[in-house]
């Protein structure tokens, strides 16, 4: 066996064996990733599918729906790097179930939800529940795919949030109007039903996942010692040129901060949508949400998942990771915010959302390149976790932003609002070049 190292400072040349490691790793490995993603993003998103049904069922607000939609992310930002912590302790495989299975069983308990009260302790526990999923799923992929596949693979494993759209959507308007079956209202059905899928496919992550080459038994003994060796290089590289190997190094650098700071842009415009794009599209058909507005609610996330295959394929090729990274995050601005300007003509504003949408999933992929290029060791699994937690304040701040400025300033400025801090991201992703420049350059 052998590795293969490029002298001009770049990412260790895998072997042959190494790469079909890679490749087997991608069949194995990324299916069950990707089914996880879905069910994490859709016992997110379901909520949007509820909102109307659901405030008229508890009588909630709208400061209480934005209040409880955002609590959700300080409980789950307030577990994150704990989670991830024992993730690397205890072992990705048994982790992402645990978090698979409670988080599902905590999402069926929405059912039960009859108040303000009972809807904020709900919302808290399954942040509690779900936090760690994200980082942890992004730094066991770190352990598994050298630098070089990095941009397919998070593109390939991003896939998870449009398809929770484009098959959950239609599902959850379906068990929506099931309204009145078995005495049960139509958002107890969805969230009861999406809820113990998820637990069920935790279940089956428990026996499928492999934590490392080194214990999967689907490689040969040449494709696991050429996989690990491949990664432990890059591990060294990443130490020698960034200093930033140790778990408490990545929580305490800077420059883990500011990417923190730009995946927090990132989720105030993917929070902003998504928990309120199925009453939008609603409104722009004239529609109550039901299977018909879950249906065209696909269309945008139909979209990203071309996206997610066609932008980073496009950074790959062309080797400019950051460059089209603030073009995709500009075109995202551009698109939230004529969603709103467009509103009057319906088929030109979803035209605008399917670039909004497709734009803040696809950059998302070309971003996470970043802190896992820039953090190895145990800096991978803190810093990692530090730079979610960041960005899952957004959760918060979005629902809340959003509501605020429509408030403010009248009904649309909050998307207006939203194209203004995705500028921002676009504006912060330029300067990496400079914030992450190794220290031997």
């Amino acid at each position: 066996m052998t590795v293969a190292i490029d002298r001009t400072g770049a990412a260790p040349v895998a072997s042959n064996a190494a790469d079909r490691a890679a490749d087997k790793a991608m069949l194995h490995l990324l299916p069950w990733l990707l089914l996880m993603y879905i069910f994490a993003y859709l016992d997110r998103a379901n909520l949007g599918f509820a909102k109307n049904a659901f405030q008229a069922s508890t009588g909630l607000s709208e400061a209480a729906y934005a209040f409880g939609a955002g609590i959700f992310s300080i409980a789950y930002a307030s577990i994150e790097i704990p989670s991830n912590i024992m993730l690397r302790r205890f072992g990705a495989r048994v982790w992402l179930a645990r978090i698979m299975i409670t988080w599902g069983i905590v999402s069926a308990c929405m059912m039960f939800v009859n108040s303000a009260t009972s809807f904020y302790v709900v919302r808290v526990l399954l942040g509690i529940a779900e936090a760690g999923f994200f980082p942890g799923a992004v730094y066991f992929m770190t352990q598994w795919f050298p630098d070089d596949r990095r941009a397919r693979v998070m593109g390939f494993f991003y896939f998870g949030a449009p398809l929770s759209f484009v098959f959950g959507g239609p599902l959850s308007g379906f068990l929506l109007d099931a309204d009145g079956t078995w005495g049960l209202h139509g958002w107890q059905w969805m969230f009861m039903v999406e809820g113990l899928l998820a637990s069920v496919v935790g279940c089956i992550v428990l026996v499928t996942l492999a934590d490392s080459p080194a214990k999967a038994k689907w490689l040969t003994r040449e494709e696991s010692d050429a996989l690990s060796a491949v990664i432990a290089a890059e591990e060294r590289d990443k130490a020698a040129a960034h200093g930033v190997h140790n778990l408490l190094a990545g929580l305490l650098n800077w420059r883990v901060l500011y990417l923190g700071l730009i995946y927090f842009l990132i989720q105030i415009c993917v929070s902003g949508v998504v928990y309120y794009l199925p009453a939008q599209v609603g409104r722009l058909l004239g529609r109550n949400v039901g299977l018909v507005v879950g249906l065209v609610t696909a269309i945008p996330w139909a979209c990203a998942i071309v996206a997610c295959i066609v932008v980073p394929r496009i950074a790959d090729l062309t080797g400019q990771r950051r460059m089209v990274a603030c073009v995709t995050m500009l075109a995202c601005a551009a698109g939230v915010s004529l969603s709103s300007a467009l509103a009057p003509m319906p088929v030109a504003a979803l035209a605008a959302l399917c670039v909004a949408v497709a734009g803040f999933i696809a950059v998302q992929p070309l971003f996470w390149t970043f802190p896992a290029a820039y953090l190895g060791g145990g800096a991978a699994a803190a810093g990692l976790a530090l730079v979610n937690t960041i960005g899952a304040l957004a959760g918060f701040v979005a629902p809340n932003y959003r509501l605020w400025a429509d408030v403010t300033f009248g009904a649309g400025a909050g998307l207006y609002a939203l194209g203004l801090t995705t500028v921002l991201g676009a504006i912060m992703i330029a300067l990496t070049a400079i914030v992450l420049r190794p220290k031997t350059s």
